[in-house]
């Protein structure tokens, strides 16, 4: 194709049906403008360097062309990715991932650096279709013989700015004279300096080259913000922000269809008058639902990128990107649908850990940083609720005929004697309804919305041990089974974890009455690993066994460690390390009746002096 201009849609872009259900999962609509001219050209296995910022959604722009072309029948790997930093790794392993879940038999592999090798060499033996990793641990694996490059037909160099600034551009250059003539490479790079232009012309043959500018011109009466999620659901956070911000009309972007109605009718469900508004919705029943907004009958869309296309609304004071858009052009485009015709307007975005490296995309684009976002408290939402509960009685005072109901407020204090301010707060009562008018205090081990000022919640009730109704034996059994344990008796726990896993122990178990939707959820939210990448959970009675994905960051591991799950803090700790510590401290247990004994230098007498 021609022009990025005249690609609408995924379908124009002869993927196959097994990428375009992918896309339609994943809630990808319409291709960005790199990858409208990228896809085509790797199709054709030609060779591309593409000038690109990260936040352009060029990771779609290469993973979606080689996983249409792989052998999946072939184990050696296929391809290889070059990234310059063990996050990047990571993240475009996972995206190889999510767009490959209908293709059975697919295997992606991350290597970098100060991750197990042995996990990787069995992974290796195995078979890996994709191969992406850092330039120092491929150039080990290469050398050592457990990575083997025979049959690449694609290398894909990703930021190769940023590894020629990182110090990697040597070890890719070694990398590049060891693979085969015949291969496709895809060469991408935010700015061209002279040493990635040499590499291009010695080892990119005839290529096609494409540069993508990022439109990042914002409204400056858009106040920007973002809540690092942690700790708290995102639809109780999302609550919390709507009963605190004041908004006239707002929309809510979130990633997919689906999503748009099931929030819609969440957010319907608690009081909110909302809609929903996809590509899947006719167009007449979409227009009728913006001029409500735009009537004021409405007050909240949840909407996708697409359904928003050209929106303008006045009304919209408040926009909340609910899911964290794919690329930057896409944020900026979103947050445009506020603060227009000269008014002051809100952005607030939702975004994890793992997706600052887009925030930090998102800031440099568009030449702000975006101002980081408190979660309102309990106290806040209550001190709201109150305020508005006050404003009611002012309005009703100003605006009401009040003299029936003072008359009937008089008969009833004359006929049951009960003081005016006792019949008003009843009456207090009836008007708010069921709706509470304070708020809940989250639960501490879930609500990290202070975690930057250093103070971590402890819970506020922890639950006592029952005392054991039998004695332990020597081993430290119990002499007889405990009432209603049986049925909930652990299956044996496998020998080892799965390939890429690592086994953990935590300090949580039956005993604290845990169950694996709260340790799934505690780790989920916590240390941002989606459900599905959570292994094997085996509840014991006072500790629990995990399987979590190898390589751990040293920062989420520690942070761990203090998490709360059904009153105790997870300590969590890698199995052999802490089967090593059990082990000698029985040992110590064994050794304490000779250790009592007086010191050996303290039985030899002195001789009396002379």
């Amino acid at each position: 194709m021609s022009s990025s201009d005249t690609v609408t849609s995924f379908v124009q872009l002869d993927l196959p049906a097994t990428l375009q259900k992918a896309l339609v999962d994943v809630g990808y609509e319409t291709p960005s403008p790199i990858q409208a001219r990228i896809i085509p050209h790797m199709l054709e296995g030609v060779d591309v360097l593409g000038q690109a910022q990260t936040g352009t959604g060029k990771t779609a722009a290469f993973a979606l062309p080689i996983l249409a072309r792989l052998d999946l029948k072939q184990k050696l790997p296929q391809v290889l990715v070059l990234a310059p930093t063990r996050e990047l790794a990571i993240q475009v392993a996972e995206a190889f991932q999510k767009y490959a879940r209908h293709l059975p038999g697919f295997h992606v592999l991350p290597i970098y650096g100060g991750s197990d090798y042995r996990g990787q060499f069995r992974q290796l033996q195995r078979g890996v279709q994709v191969v992406v990793g850092t330039p120092g641990r491929v150039m080990d694996h290469m050398r050592r013989g457990s990575l083997d490059l025979s049959g690449l037909q694609t290398l894909v160099l990703d930021e190769a700015d940023e590894m020629l600034r990182m110090g990697f551009i040597d070890d890719v250059q070694w990398i590049l004279e060891q693979t085969p003539e015949q291969r496709q490479i895809a060469l991408f790079s935010a700015t061209m300096p002279e040493a990635i232009r040499r590499i291009a012309k010695r080892h990119l043959t005839d290529p096609q080259e494409v540069s993508i500018e990022i439109k990042t011109v914002t409204n400056e009466n858009i106040r920007q913000r973002v809540w690092m999620m942690a700790g708290v659901h995102k639809l109780d956070a999302l609550t919390r922000i709507l009963e605190v911000e004041d908004f006239d009309g707002m929309i809510i972007f979130v990633r997919t269809r689906i999503l748009t109605g099931e929030l819609a009718d969440k957010l319907a469900a608690r009081g909110y008058s909302t809609a929903a508004l996809n590509g899947d919705i006719p167009q007449k029943q979409r227009e009728q639902t913006v001029e409500k907004l735009k009537n004021g009958k409405l007050d909240i869309l949840v909407a996708t990128d697409v359904a928003a296309r050209g929106l303008d609304v006045q009304r919209i004071s408040h926009v909340i990107n609910y899911d964290i858009p794919s690329d930057v052009e896409a944020y900026v485009h979103r947050i445009g649908r506020t603060g227009r015709a000269g008014r002051e307007g809100d952005a607030i975005l939702f975004a994890a850990n793992r997706e600052r490296r887009l925030l930090r995309a998102i800031e440099k684009a568009t030449g702000n940083a975006i101002e980081k976002m408190e979660l309102p408290t309990a106290e806040q939402v209550t001190d709201k609720r109150v305020g508005k509960f006050k404003q009611r009685i002012t309005e009703t005072l100003d605006t009401a005929d009040l003299d029936i109901f003072r008359k009937l407020v008089n008969e009833y204090q004359h006929e049951y004697g009960v003081p005016v301010v006792e019949i008003a707060a009843a009456l207090g009562v009836l008007a708010q309804g069921k709706k509470p008018l304070l708020a809940k205090t989250a639960s501490p081990s879930r609500d990290r919305s202070n975690e930057d000022t250093g103070k971590r919640g402890k819970p506020e009730h922890k639950p006592k041990r029952k005392p054991r109704a039998e004695p332990r034996a020597a081993d430290g059994k119990p002499r007889a089974e405990r009432e209603g344990r049986a049925e909930r008796k652990p299956s044996p726990p496998q020998a080892k974890p799965d390939v890429g896993m690592e086994r953990f122990r935590i300090e949580v178990g039956h005993d604290h009455d845990v169950k694996p939707g709260n340790i799934v959820g505690a780790i989920a939210n916590e240390a941002e690993i989606e459900s599905e990448y959570i292994g094997r959970i085996e509840i014991m009675d006072d500790h629990s066994i995990i399987d979590l994905p190898e390589g751990m960051p040293k920062e989420i591991f520690k942070h761990l460690k203090t998490v709360w799950v059904s009153g105790q803090r997870l300590q969590i700790s890698r199995l052999k390390q802490a089967d090593q510590a059990s082990s000698k401290k029985q040992r110590s247990r064994k050794r304490q009746p000779e250790t009592q004994r007086p010191p050996a230098k303290s039985a030899v007498r002195r001789r009396p002096a002379k």
